[in-house]
Order: structure tokens, then C-alpha cells, then sequence
């Protein structure tokens, strides 16, 4: 087995632990699979996503940075960082970060619900109902394109029992 097969065997691990909320044992296992691959994007945000729910904000934004590093176009770790910085009562500053996660994924909407989150604290009325309008409508948009979805599946499910029973009935 290569290293980079074995650091996505411990990835997978830590992220089960992960969503156990066991967030050492997860850290424990993801720094294990950075040692094996350095380069492993998702490892670097799921740690630094575990050091967040912990309250480690130093070391959250260490893996933040190293991800950027890695793929300055990742608007999820972005939002992330904004909301280490957040916690760290760096309003305007994460709010810099929402921004960068929103212009590189215009339609990222958690970015637009913490920002506007932030600009409600900051009293910015205006920018955070803009915010909120742009959440409804993404919010609508994607419900609509599930909704979408479940009908044509639910047609050809519709078609195929159809079928099954125009067969049955000969």
C-alpha cells in the first residue's frame, strides 16, 4: 500500500471520529496522515476544522493558512478562517474572509449567512439583510433544484413500474 492510499485509509478514519465528535482522536489521526502526505488539502481543513470545535484558534488558523497555501481558491476554508477570527472578536477582519470565500464561490451561502451574522452585530442593517435575502434565495434555489430532482426521479421510478406492470398484465 502507498502512502498517499495509506493517508486516505487514516483521513476516512479521522473524519468517522470526526463526526463522533472525538475531535483529539481525529486530530490525533489526520496529523498521522499529514506526515504521510503533506499535501493532503482535506486533512489540513478537516484539523483545522477539529481545532476550531476546540477552541484552538491558533491552531486553526495554521492549518487555514497552510490549506490557502495550498488552494487559494478553496472559499470553504475562507469561511472557515473568518470564523476562527470571528471567535477571536476580529469582526472586520472575518468579514474580509467571508468575502473571499463568497468571491471565490458566489454562491456559497454559509459565507453570506456569517456575514451576515457579523454585519447585524456590527449594526450594518442594510449589508446584513442583503446578506440574509441572498441566503432566502439561495436557500429557494437550491430547494427547488432538489425538488426538481426528486421529480424526475419520481417520474422514471413512475415509468419503470409502469413498464412492470404492463408486463405483469400480459
Amino acid at each position: 500500500m502507498n502512502t498517499k492510499q495509506t493517508a486516505k485509509d487514516l483521513f476516512d478514519k479521522a473524519v468517522s471520529a470526526f463526526v463522533d465528535e472525538q475531535f483529539d482522536k481525529s486530530i490525533q489521526i489526520l496529523s498521522k496522515a499529514l506526515e504521510l502526505d503533506p499535501a493532503h488539502k482535506l486533512a489540513i481543513i478537516t484539523r483545522g476544522t477539529a481545532f476550531l470545535k476546540q477552541e484552538k484558534y491558533q491552531e486553526a488558523l495554521a492549518d487555514f493558512d497552510h490549506a490557502i497555501e495550498l488552494d487559494p481558491q478553496h472559499a470553504g476554508t475562507y469561511h472557515k478562517r473568518g470564523l476562527v477570527l470571528e471567535k477571536l472578536g476580529k469582526l472586520e477582519d472575518a468579514i474580509r474572509e467571508f468575502d473571499q470565500a463568497i468571491a471565490r464561490n458566489p454562491e456559497y451561502g454559509a459565507a453570506y449567512y456569517s456575514r451576515a451574522s457579523l454585519h447585524a452585530k456590527l449594526s450594518n442593517t442594510e449589508a446584513a439583510t442583503e446578506d440574509m435575502q441572498m441566503v432566502t434565495h439561495l436557500g429557494n434555489r437550491n430547494l427547488e433544484s432538489f425538488m426538481n430532482d426528486n421529480n424526475v426521479w419520481h417520474t422514471q421510478q413512475m415509468r419503470v413500474e409502469d413498464a412492470m406492470e404492463t408486463e405483469l398484465n400480459r
